[in-house]
């Protein structure tokens, strides 16, 4: 994911559906500045991206006045997570804004709990396509893991990784589905492509 805030930009990871290469040329025509893992740094800097802050996990950064803790996230389920490479969610406290988690592509692990329930974030991003190749297990959470998640977020859930890419089976429709069933459906925002969603 590639997230925007004023005139900052973060990048969670660097798989081409979350940053490619119209957007690499965006930022760099544009010299915007970049927030990331630390891991990426120099393949974005190799990239002639405008890297000007890194970000750790479980330590806090400077980010627009107020500050970005990298949190641990991993990308599938059992072996296929090691190829998927570095994956990197974000916890975002701004002043006098509400506070944000920006899962990333994960499953629903032990770090992603601790950030629900120890953090409380107001504002939660969740992937949630169930992505799968056409072999091992899948890359993002399951429809259990995805409910899973939205019980355990103590203020609203956006989803996003809906019927963007050919192997991201889940629809918006399935998904409003089982919330709906479970209880789950008002804390949950379900953007359709190119919406625009306001939490006052």
């Amino acid at each position: 994911m590639v997230f925007s805030l004023t005139c900052a930009t973060g990048t969670t990871h660097l798989h081409p559906d979350h940053l490619d290469k119209k957007a690499e040329e965006f930022l760099k025509t544009n010299n915007i500045p970049i927030t990331c893992s630390f891991k990426d740094e120099q393949t974005l800097k190799k990239r002639g991206l405008n890297v000007v802050e890194t970000v750790d996990y479980w330590k806090k950064s400077d980010f627009l006045g107020g500050t970005v803790e990298g949190i641990p996230a991993r990308h599938g389920y059992g072996f296929v997570a090691k190829p998927m490479g570095n994956v990197m969610g974000l916890y975002i406290q701004l002043p006098n804004e509400k506070t944000i988690y920006l899962s990333a592509d994960t499953v629903y692990t032990e770090n992603v709990d601790k950030v629900l329930k120890q953090y409380k974030p107001d504002i939660n991003v969740v992937a949630c396509g169930t992505a799968q190749l056409d072999i091992f297990k899948p890359l993002l959470m399951t429809m259990d893991d995805i409910i899973t998640f939205t019980k355990n977020a103590p203020g609203i859930v956006i989803t996003n990784h809906l019927e963007a890419v050919n192997h991201c089976p889940t629809t918006r429709v399935q998904l409003a589905t089982e919330l709906k069933k479970q209880g789950l459906i008002e804390k949950t925002r379900i953007p359709n492509d190119g919406e625009t969603i306001e939490i006052e």
